[in-house]
């Protein structure tokens, strides 16, 4: 007698949540992840943070400056930090008292002045350059930056990945006193503030880490006030050939900056964009 056949049970195939979504086989069930069990009393255990997606390395930064400076700053071939000044330029944008306190200011983690740092906004409406659009009294400013309108000024731009790589380039170049037991060292760090560099509450990344923390911290604020009085700061000097862009307000001052710079061996783009040199109040 023929026993009769094990029925078997049908299943039915799951249903896909999306057409990407991969088809599970027999042989690899889904199984499901055995929750950890608490103890009374015990510590929670610490979650791994996720890594950031924010990618700090394409933030602009921008420095500027009088048109009357630039010829000067060209035929230097790059931009001098305040300490390392042996003239002042044509026009000065800095108050007096501000150099000072830039001066004894230290930059926390780095042990060197303010003023050994060529500084950088981080964005092309910072508060100090607002001052100067709305010819608004501001004790960092210089009286003669009030005498110029704002399509007097240019923006000089670069990105932290071009400064960051320019910078490293040039710690690694070789140098006459590579053979000496007491070569200098040569600073290649950036640091970034969340305030002005000067004032007493301002916070610092002056590491390759802790910089990268704060400008994740900058771009991540909701309202973006942080950001306008921020600082990037440079070691030193920044040469020209980091600098890829010359903002400008007009044509015609655009026609006058190529002028310059044909003078010179530093062919940065010179692009025309008014929104940076009116003031918040202006309607665009």
């Amino acid at each position: 007698m023929t026993e009769p056949a094990t029925p078997v049970k049908k299943t039915r195939a799951p249903k896909l949540s999306s057409l990407r979504d991969p088809l599970p086989t027999a042989a690899t069930p889904a199984a499901r992840a055995a929750r950890p069990v608490r103890v009374a009393g015990a510590p929670r255990p610490v979650r791994a943070e996720k890594a950031s997606t924010d990618n700090v390395d394409e933030q602009r930064v921008y420095h500027l400056t009088h048109i009357s400076n630039l010829a000067s700053i060209l035929h230097d071939g790059h931009l001098s930090a305040n300490a390392a000044l042996t003239t002042r330029p044509a026009v000065d944008i800095s108050a007096a008292a501000t150099r000072e306190t830039r001066r004894d200011a230290r930059v926390t983690g780095a042990d060197r002045s303010v003023a050994e740092y060529v500084p950088f906004f981080l964005s092309p409406n910072a508060s100090v350059w607002e001052s100067i659009r709305a010819e608004q009294a501001d004790p960092r400013l210089a009286l003669d930056s009030h005498g110029s309108e704002a399509f007097d000024f240019v923006m000089l731009v670069s990105t932290v990945k071009t400064i960051n790589d320019g910078l490293a380039a040039r710690a690694a170049a070789p140098t006459d006193a590579d053979d000496d037991d007491e070569a200098p060292h040569i600073p290649s760090l950036v640091a970034v503030t969340n305030g002005d560099a000067a004032a007493p509450l301002t916070r610092f990344g002056a590491t390759p880490a802790t910089a990268e923390r704060m400008l994740q911290t900058l771009r991540a604020e909701t309202d973006g006030t942080m950001l306008l009085e921020a600082e990037l700061l440079v070691p030193d000097a920044v040469p020209m050939e980091l600098i890829t862009l010359i903002g400008v307000c007009n044509d015609n001052v655009r026609a006058t900056v190529r002028g310059i710079l044909k003078a010179s061996a530093f062919k940065p783009k010179v692009a025309v964009y008014p929104p940076w040199f009116h003031t918040a109040a202006d309607p665009q």
